[in-house]
């Protein structure tokens, strides 16, 4: 151990020991599953740059410390799950708070600097590393997610005052979501198809369609477990809140985007139109004498 540093700072550099010897096992396996050539070695630079980190800390500890597996794991499946973009961003973030300490260890060892120069280096190559598949296709996903969360949300509100009948409200709401959906895709189709590619086209609805068709059946799917039309309706509106959370939070830390601003435009606009639809469904209800 080097005796120039004091016990609290030898603590702190362990602990930074631990987190770069976690993120090459990280990075190694995840460049070992890429086929991609260019993006193989931008991640084999970084974990070598890891491992380099991990060395220069131990001169100071003077000790070998292990990886984090249960992160080397999580964040591997991850990948595997969401993407690599994804993963790899979302571990990149706890490098802003790594980076601060960084700053104040280098008044005590000067070449600790270096390292905070090659964590920035690693988050301008981590934006600039991955083009996969389903980041080039967000466009077509939001707006068939988007597009299913305000209409159903809306329609399911409706018929849930208008009919009150669980098993009804499911078979209106799933016959107008799936023939949505397909309209959607349709939709998505012939307009991708006038800017690019048939393939490109194909992909963008595929796109769309499946991202209507599985927001429909989160929607419906209390409608099908509980006979209590308003229990239902709750379900579903926290249901709506809850896909509406998880992809934007996808998006923004897959493309680095204001996950607040999106997430309030998203549910304001979802559950503003199913309230309204609500109050229509109360309306024609009343006003047609409907009573089943």
């Amino acid at each position: 151990m080097n005796k120039s540093i004091s016990n609290e700072t030898v603590n702190i550099l362990s602990v930074l020991q631990k987190n770069e010897i976690t993120e090459y096992q990280i990075y190694t396996r995840l460049a070992r599953r890429i086929t991609n050539q260019g993006n193989k070695e931008v991640l084999l630079s970084i974990a070598s740059d890891e491992l380099t980190h991990y060395k220069f800390w131990k001169e100071y500890t003077g000790r070998d410390v292990k990886p984090n597996w249960f992160k080397v794991y999580f964040y591997y499946c991850l990948a595997l799950i969401l993407g690599l973009t994804f993963s790899i961003k979302l571990m990149e973030r706890g490098e802003v708070e790594a980076q601060d300490i960084y700053q104040d260890i280098s008044r005590e060892i000067p070449a600790a600097a270096k390292i905070v120069d090659d964590e920035d280096r690693h988050e301008e190559e981590l934006i600039a590393l991955l083009e996969e598949e389903r980041l080039q296709y967000v466009g077509s996903i939001v707006l068939g997610l988007n597009d299913a969360l305000v209409e159903l949300t809306g329609t399911l509100a409706g018929l849930s005052f208008a009919l009150k009948n669980t098993r009804l409200i499911a078979l209106a709401g799933m016959i107008t979501g799936i023939a949505a959906s397909f309209s959607m895709a349709a939709s998505e189709y012939l307009s991708t198809k006038s800017e690019s590619s048939h393939s490109h086209a194909l992909k963008s609805s595929l796109y769309t369609g499946g991202a209507y068709i599985l927001t429909v059946f989160f929607l419906i799917l209390p409608y099908l477990l509980i006979s209590n039309y308003l229990f239902s309706l709750s379900l579903t509106i926290v249901a709506a809140i809850m896909i509406i959370f998880i992809f934007n939070f996808y998006i923004s830390v897959a493309k680095d985007l204001d996950f607040k601003k999106r997430f309030l435009e998203m549910t304001s606009i979802s559950l503003g139109v199913a309230l309204l639809s609500f109050v229509i469904g109360i309306v024609v209800r009343v006003t047609l004498g409907v009573d089943i």
